[in-house]
């Protein structure tokens, strides 16, 4: 997994409260247990017109944030089923971070495990956030997590807060596995030493 240390990215402004798991990306795209190709399918419903062309009224097809690497969106982001094909096309896409008010738990728990950064902030601060992200090729933020501060583009600085050891992981590219072969000396150590005590087995 990658690390994440600091991010300085366009931020797309996506004001809908409730964006539920299949909207992020439908079920006509979970056929896959890959996590590359996915990026296309995301919000595949509000990003594609019927004959398949691009919405041009969808953010994500603007010009100024096709390129997004932050997303700014409403309440009670990720809700809806625990697919976790939604993480996986949204860091397809380019997604390393997504700022919200709140978030489901099983998709909140889920981007830590592919390497996204999901911050919770206040309405207020959300609203500041939204108005960043809405300056089009201007609406640049930088996510600082060994700081634990969001920079926007005027200077500003809001401060999150985010669990000890999830940041420990982030920072370090540290998944499920990850963690698992840090401890690989001291299971190897066990392993011969049970050996040892039981050839047999």
């Amino acid at each position: 997994m990658d690390k994440f240390v600091k991010l300085t990215g366009v931020a797309a402004p996506l004001p809908v409260v409730n964006i539920d798991t299949d909207m992020i990306i439908p079920k006509d795209y979970l056929k896959t247990i890959k996590r590359t190709g996915l990026g296309t399918g995301l919000f595949a419903e509000a990003r594609y017109n019927e004959d398949g062309s691009p919405n041009q009224d969808f953010v994500l097809n603007k010009p100024a944030y096709q390129n997004a690497s932050i997303l700014v969106a409403g309440d009670n982001f990720g809700c809806g089923s625990s697919r976790e094909h939604a993480p996986w096309a949204l860091l397809d896409f380019g997604i390393r971070c997504v700022i919200s008010t709140s978030f489901a738990d099983i998709f909140y728990n889920n981007c830590f495990k592919n390497g996204i950064l999901p911050i919770v902030v206040s309405p207020e601060n959300l609203e500041k956030l939204m108005d960043d992200a809405s300056r089009g090729s201007n609406a640049v933020l930088t996510v600082d997590l060994e700081a634990q501060e969001i920079s926007g583009p005027d200077g500003g600085k809001i401060s999150f807060e985010i669990d000890a050891f999830r940041r420990h992981c982030l920072l370090n590219g540290l998944d499920d596995i990850g963690l698992t072969l840090e401890k690989a000396a001291s299971i190897d150590a066990y392993e011969n030493a049970t050996a040892a005590a039981r050839p047999w087995a």
